[in-house]
Formats: C-alpha cells, sequence, structure tokens
C-alpha cells in the first residue's frame, strides 16, 4: 500500500480514492444522482457530492437517528474526534443505547459522502454543515445557537474585556484570547457549576427556557437585574439591538453535554393492533379480491359504449364522479381509487376522438379472458408501482386548482415506495396480525423524518403520512391485506418470505410443485422487516405467484341461475364469463353480494333483441342454464317484446319512421307524448321526423313501443353491446423519484471509467509544450505527438493524452500505443479497458508519464 493511503485524507476527493470499489458502488447505488451522467474521475465526484441538490437529497434519505448524527457534528468543532460526536450524542453521563447506535450511523453518513475523514478528524461536508449548522435565518433542529466566538465577532474589545472580567477571568491583550478564556470557562464543568450557582434565581428560570431552543430572545434597552447579571458574565450576548442569543457552549453545559433532547438510536417498533387466525386473514382477503375484480368490471361495463367526457384540463368532472359512485355504490374517494386503478392498469383511457370521452382499451378484453386471480395480480401489481394517488382527488394543486380523477398532478414519485415500505412493515409481522397505524406512521417518520416535512413527528398531516393511511385502505379494498393483516398473496406480491407454515414464495430455495399432489415448500423464519424492491422481471414473478396463492381462494365460476317466478334470477356466486356477459345484456342487476339478483324488465328483454338474439335464442339459453324451471311470466314477457319488436322501423329522414300496420301509426300520431317528435305523415305506412334516429328511437321506447333501427338499405341493424374502444394504449409511465438505481453492469462500468479517468488526471507526467487556457491538458505540435507515440510504441510505456471526441467533449487518458499507422493510434485505453483507436487530428496533446 502505497504511504498515501496511510495518510488522513485532506478532501473528500482523497477519501473517496482510497475506497475500494465496493464502497464506490454503495455510494453510487444510494446515491444515484451522482452517477448521471458518470464522472470523469474522483474529484468531479466529490464536487458533484458536494452540491447543494445532491446533499438535500441525501439528507432527505437518512433516518432519523443518522440525520442527528449529522446535526451534532454541524455544531461540534470542524473536524471532530469521534468522542467529542459521541459526548454530543449521549451526554456527560453516556447512553448505552446510542453508543451502540452511533457506529452504524457515523458509517450511513461516511457511505453516503456526507461525512468524511478518520475516526479523530471527522468532517461534514461543508455544503451539509451549512444546511444543518445553526443560524438566525435557519435555526438547527438541535435548537442549539452560535458558538462564543460567532456570537462576539462584531463586539467591541473593551466590551469583551468587561465580561471576561465580571465572569471572573484575568482579562487578556486582545480579544482573541479573551474570547478563548470565555469559550474555556463555559466548556468547564466544574467552573461553570460554580459560576452558574450564584446566579440569582430569575436567571436560571431564563436559561431554562432558552437551553433546548430557540436559543433567542428579547430584552429591553434597560434589562431586568437577573438579565443584567446574564449579559454581564456573557451567558447571553447581543446579537441585534433588543436580541440576544444563549452561547452554544452554555447551552450544551446545561444540557449536560447533549446535542438532542431526545436521541433515537432505535426505530420505534410497530405494534399490532389485533391478531386473526391467517386462514381468516386469506380468506378475508380473497373476497376483497373478488369483489374488486367486480368493480373494475362494473366500472369498465359502465363505460364499455363511451364513458364520461373528458374535462379540458383533464380527468373527470366532479358530477360524473359521483354518477360513477353511485353506479358502484360506493364513496366518491373510493370510486375515484377504482377508476384510477383501473387506468394504472392500462385498461381505460381517454379514446382521442373530438369529442372526448374516457373508454376501455382493447387491453380490457385482454384481461377479461385472463383467469380471475391472474386478473388480480395485474391490478395489485400496477397499483403497488403507480405514482398516481387517487386520495388526492378533490383537494387543491399549487394553484389552488381542483385536482380531479384521472387529471394532471395526481403523480407523487414517493407513492411507490412508501406502499412498498408499509406492505412490508406489515410483512415483518407475525402472520395475521394487523398493525396499529399510528405506530406504522411513527416508523415511517422515523426512517425519513426530513422527506415528510416533520423534524419532530409531532404532526402527521405530511404527504408520507398521508400516503401511508392511503396505503393500508387501498391494500384492503384490493385484497392484499384482509382485516388490516398482510395476506399470503400480499406476501408473495413483495417477493417475502412466506411465514412460518404458509406456502412458499418467490425466493424460496426449492422448486414449484410439479403435480396436484405436490406441496409447497415452507420457511420456518420469520420475514425480514426491510425489503428490496423488485426488478420488472422479478416483480412478474411475485405477481405469478401471488395469483397462484390466491387462485385456491376465490370462488368457483358457476355456470347455471335460478329462475323465479316473480321475473327475477338469482346467481348464487359467481357466473361464468359467458352466461355473466349475457345475462348483463337480457337483465338488470337489482343487487349485489354474495348473491346477485337479476330482473327480467321489456327494456332489458328489448336490449337482447336489439343485439340480435331472437325470442327462441333467449328460450333456449334460459332453459338451459336455469337450475328451476322457466316460469310462465318471463316466457310471456319475451314473447311479448319479441312479437312487437321490430314491427316499427327508424331510419334517416332525419329520420322516418316506417310501419305495415298504419292503424299503429294513427295510434303514434294520435298520442300527445309524441308531440315533442313532430311526427308527420308522409305515406300510409312511413312517418318522418326532424329529429336524428338516435332521438326517434329513444322517444319511442319511452312511450312503450318497441321501434328497431334499420340501414339505408332496410336491413335491421343490430346493436352489438361492448362496441367502444379507444385505440391500443399503454398504461401510464410512473413518474420516477429522481434517477433509477444503478444496476450492478452500470456501476461496474461506470466504476471502472472513473478509476481510468482519475489515474489519467492523477498520474505524474512530464511537462511538455504549453498548457491549454484550462491549465490541464497539455498541446503539443502534430510532429511532436506523432513522434511520441512511436516512442511509446518503441519502449512499451504508457501515455497521457488530451483528447477530443466527435461531439466536442474533452477528457483525458492515460493511454498504451500499440501502432501507429494511417493517422490513426492503436492503443490500449485505460479509461475504457479496452483497446481503441483515436485519429491523431483528434489528440490535443500527449506528456510521458513521471518516472515515479
Amino acid at each position: 500500500m502505497s504511504p498515501e493511503a496511510h495518510s488522513a485524507p485532506r478532501s473528500l476527493a482523497e477519501a473517496l480514492r482510497a475506497r475500494d470499489d465496493a464502497s464506490l458502488a454503495a455510494l453510487l447505488r444510494s446515491r444515484p444522482d451522482l452517477i448521471t451522467p458518470v464522472p470523469t474521475d474522483l474529484t468531479q465526484l466529490a464536487t458533484r457530492a458536494g452540491t447543494r441538490a445532491s446533499v438535500l437529497r441525501a439528507l432527505e434519505r437518512l433516518d432519523r437517528f443518522a440525520l442527528q448524527t449529522a446535526e451534532a457534528l454541524a455544531v461540534a468543532p470542524d473536524p471532530a474526534s469521534y468522542d467529542t460526536l459521541l459526548g454530543l450524542m449521549a451526554g456527560d453521563a453516556g447512553d448505552e443505547t446510542v453508543a451502540r447506535a452511533l457506529p452504524r450511523a457515523v458509517a450511513t453518513l461516511r457511505e453516503q459522502a456526507l461525512v468524511w475523514g478518520d475516526d479523530d478528524r471527522l468532517r461534514l461536508v461543508r455544503t451539509a454543515r451549512e444546511l444543518l449548522a445553526p443560524s438566525p435565518q435557519h435555526p438547527s433542529p438541535t435548537g442549539l445557537g452560535p458558538t462564543v466566538q460567532e456570537a462576539t465577532s462584531g463586539m467591541s474589545p473593551g466590551r469583551i474585556q468587561e465580561i471576561v472580567t465580571t465572569a471572573g477571568l484575568p482579562s487578556t491583550h486582545d480579544s482573541v484570547t479573551a474570547v478563548a478564556a470565555l469559550t474555556g470557562l463555559f466548556t468547564h464543568r466544574r467552573k461553570m457549576a460554580k459560576l452558574l450557582a450564584g446566579a440569582p434565581e430569575a436567571a436560571r428560570e431564563v436559561l431554562s427556557r432558552l437551553v433546548w431552543g430557540p436559543p433567542y430572545g428579547q430584552v429591553t434597552a434597560d434589562p431586568a437585574a437577573h438579565l443584567r447579571w446574564l449579559l454581564d458574565r456573557g451567558l447571553l450576548l447581543p446579537t441585534a439591538p433588543g436580541t440576544v442569543v444563549l452561547p452554544r457552549e452554555v447551552a450544551l453545559h446545561l444540557r449536560e453535554g447533549r446535542a438532542h433532547r431526545a436521541p433515537e438510536p432505535l426505530p420505534p417498533a410497530v405494534a399490532p393492533a389485533a391478531t386473526h387466525s391467517p386462514q381468516v386473514v386469506d380468506a378475508t382477503a380473497a373476497g376483497q379480491a373478488y369483489t374488486a375484480l367486480a368493480t373494475v368490471e362494473e366500472l369498465l361495463k359502465d363505460w364499455d359504449e363511451g364513458g364520461p367526457a373528458v374535462l379540458r384540463a383533464g380527468g373527470l368532472s366532479v358530477r360524473d364522479l359521483k354518477r360513477t359512485a353511485v353506479a358502484l355504490d360506493v364513496s366518491e374517494p373510493v370510486a375515484a381509487f377504482w377508476a384510477e386503478l383501473a387506468y394504472a392498469a392500462g385498461l381505460i383511457a381517454s379514446d382521442g376522438e373530438a369529442d372526448e370521452r374516457y373508454a376501455a382499451t382493447p387491453a380490457y378484453d385482454e384481461w377479461l379472458e385472463l383467469p380471475p386471480a391472474e386478473r388480480w395480480a395485474r391490478l395489485a401489481r400496477a397499483w403497488l408501482a403507480a405514482t398516481r394517488t387517487p386520495g388526492l382527488v378533490g383537494g387543491r394543486d399549487a394553484k389552488d386548482r381542483t385536482l380531479s380523477a384521472l387529471g394532471p398532478g395526481l403523480d407523487r414519485s414517493a407513492a411507490p415506495e412508501v406502499r412498498h415500505r408499509v406492505l412490508s412493515l406489515l410483512a415483518a409481522l407475525p402472520q395475521g396480525a394487523a398493525p396499529d397505524a399510528e405506530s406504522v406512521l411513527a416508523r415511517l417518520r422515523w426512517e425519513r423524518p426530513l422527506r415528510g416535512g416533520q423534524r419532530d413527528g409531532a404532526r402527521d398531516d405530511d404527504l408520507r403520512s398521508r400516503l401511508a393511511r392511503w396505503t393500508l385502505s387501498e391494500a384492503e379494498l384490493l385484497g392484499v391485506t384482509g382485516r388490516g393483516a398482510l395476506s399470503s398473496q400480499g406476501r408473495a406480491l413483495l417477493g417475502a418470505p412466506a411465514a412460518p407454515g404458509a406456502p412458499a414464495t418467490p425466493g424460496a430455495d426449492s422448486a414449484e410443485p410439479t403435480g396436484p399432489g405436490d406441496k409447497l415448500p415452507v420457511h420456518h423464519h420469520r420475514a425480514p422487516e426491510r425489503l428490496a424492491p423488485l426488478s420488472p422481471a422479478e416483480q412478474g414473478v411475485a405477481a405469478a405467484a401471488a395469483a397462484r396463492l390466491l387462485a385456491p381462494l376465490l370462488p368457483e365460476p358457476l355456470d347455471h341461475v335460478l329462475l323465479q317466478a316473480d321475473l327475477t334470477a338469482v346467481a348464487p356466486g359467481p357466473l361464468r364469463r359467458p352466461l355473466a356477459d349475457m345475462l348483463g345484456v337480457l337483465a338488470d342487476v337489482e343487487s349485489k353480494g354474495g348473491a346477485t339478483v337479476y330482473r327480467f324488465t321489456p327494456a332489458s328483454v328489448r336490449r337482447a333483441l336489439d343485439a340480435g338474439r331472437t325470442a327462441a335464442d333467449l328460450h333456449s339459453f334460459l332453459a338451459e342454464h336455469s337450475r328451476t324451471p322457466v316460469p310462465q311470466p318471463l316466457a310471456y314477457l319475451i314473447d311479448d317484446v319479441a312479437r312487437r319488436h321490430g314491427h316499427l322501423r327508424v331510419g334517416a329522414a332525419s329520420a322516418y319512421v316506417r310501419c305495415d300496420d298504419d292503424a299503429l301509426l294513427n295510434e303514434i300520431l294520435a298520442d300527445k307524448r309524441a308531440a315533442a317528435l313532430r311526427l308527420r305523415r308522409l305515406a300510409p305506412t312511413v312517418l318522418a321526423a326532424p329529429a336524428d334516429p338516435a332521438t326517434l328511437l329513444e322517444g319511442l321506447r319511452a312511450m312503450g313501443y318497441a321501434p328497431a333501427a334499420e340501414s339505408a338499405e332496410g336491413d335491421v341493424l343490430i346493436t352489438r353491446a361492448h362496441a367502444h374502444r379507444t385505440p391500443p394504449r399503454t398504461a401510464p409511465e410512473p413518474v420516477p423519484d429522481g434517477p433509477p438505481p444503478p444496476d450492478a453492469t452500470l456501476l461496474t462500468a461506470a466504476i471502472r471509467a472513473i478509476r481510468a479517468g482519475d489515474l489519467a488526471a492523477t498520474t505524474p507526467r512530464k511537462p511538455v509544450g504549453e498548457p491549454l487556457a484550462g491549465g490541464e491538458l497539455p498541446r503539443t505540435s502534430a510532429a511532436d505527438t506523432l513522434a511520441t507515440m512511436q516512442a511509446a510504441v518503441l519502449t512499451g510505456d504508457s501515455v497521457w493524452i488530451g483528447y477530443v471526441n466527435a461531439e466536442g467533449a474533452a477528457s483525458q487518458r492515460v493511454i498504451a500505443p500499440i501502432r501507429v499507422e494511417g493517422g490513426f493510434v492503436t492503443a490500449y485505453d485505460h479509461t475504457a479497458d479496452e483497446v481503441r483507436t483515436f485519429p491523431l487530428h483528434r489528440i490535443t496533446g500527449v506528456a510521458e508519464l513521471a518516472d515515479d
């Protein structure tokens, strides 16, 4: 190892240079913004790691104790020893829990390049110190104020000497030594205790009010005696007219050395609120999963022939959301959730027409053909990864505009991470345990205190807390949880190891069952509390495993109904798709629940006839799928509607009505309800109207007739159900929360490039020619460049070059020339770790490496 590796680093770049590849990979993985684009060398990496935006993002991802450690370093001397930091965190009396947790916090700060240096010289990155150190504009979270030196920087030398003398210290010859003496007094525990012992009681009360912050107070031009006592001894120092501050050293003495009132070295535990049988949890979740499928199907069926109009700004209107909620028999927030879920799964979208409306996509038809468990897995997977946040619907955006369902402004990049984390916390509980919601929120606030916007955790109205609450309720609606506890299919969806006694999920080290008699293996260990997010390929495997676990719990679809004499049919369970689709056209749903009740009406029968069915088809269908005989009233209803169906024909005139029975046309003309249609007779069997055919059809149907539409050739037009579809649409892409974490391949290539670039930037070299304007790349003549390259080929030495690529980007490289011919040099490039060819005219200069 070189001597430099043993010496203390003098900068963050040197500290990074001393790291191994695994440590650099951990840094780039935890702070992916540092690798976009890939830095040219470690100096540039260190510079980027110290920018305000990058440091702030890194601080937002610290847990509470790591953040408290960084805050303590911000008020400690720079640099500070590990023992000094431990004293600030644990206090004079010490704290075993803090002492055990502190190495992990320091290691986290080091890994993320927020702290560098050895244990005897810990340094917080300058930008982080500026963000966390106390200032009048930005008080420190520690509640500490400025040091004595900072607070007295504008004070007159005479006044400083007066304070030193009154405090019982000998006067000095200059202000610097006077401030140092005063600081020494305030940091000496025994001497400070003796000084404060003589303080008036009222003065001690003032100090107790300021000790935990904020450290600033107001005084009058003629302060009271107890305040004058504090001011005369420097225990309070003036910062502006009428404003005083408690110096940091005094506050730390009163706090017994602690930077924080309540260090939180351990995360709060997630407490179970109730425990249920795992079988009950899975059964409840499966019931909710079936309800979720039925609800989404009902929503899409309601929008099959063209759903609500798209607002000009995008999204559903308040009125359409209310109508959807009534149709689904749910509240408006829940209706917004189902609409957003279908949208996230790519099942609904805007049709893009001039009169833009929402409608089902072609993917919806493909989704309907999947087995129920796979349909649920697709919905659950889309929900887990979506950044769309239905809970925001009805709120206001930054411009005070209402946020609408399916509209813009609902993406929150933190949503997938919060959903995954909440479910991971549920997976860490014993199987069947439902968590206490407040303990989940407390845990999330500890893990990301800055991200939620609340430093003290006193409030829970921050975005992460709201996302967590919505996650718990949405997971229950979707069937990921049952009775508040994570279900087996929910565990599988996360890729979590199965709980004891539960079927195996992805990640098991045994094979899947190959036959009906094979049993799934079990894991006899508790699920880990921290589950890494899955890659897209792993998400597909996990969703398939969740579907396999859910499938046996879903009710088996039935192929029959029970017809009753009151013109109703009872479906005692879920129906097979062809039966459900046909029955949905032939009858109206009257009630839902454990059994679905359908009612047959003249309008519903006419709807089936409009779809191309004949009376014989309907009789045959009901007889085939009913476990009870077809009631006579229902048979009469079908025959009666079929006898009158199509007797009247409506076409385009603007619209006309024709009928072979002129008496029927006379009846229509005499009916007062037809006045709005403004019908007139063109011939004994033809009536004309100025309304369009659709309006005329609806008007006659409202009068109790059963007209049929016809084409220009006179053929009956068959109305197909589920006709309207959007063009092919892709599901909305989640909005990323910053740059994505780099994969292993990118990390390996990036680290190799950074190392090679750093080698090129730091390798000693002989000075040749004149430097460029930047003082970095040498400029040599073409003849000198060619001569040096040819010499390097003969000697086998490596050289350092400045190179400008075809895009005009300049870089510096260390290469080992192999061949020079035809205006090109072929060389081994240490930067790319490969043999490359460089045009000589793009090499700005060349220098031999120094002998050492």
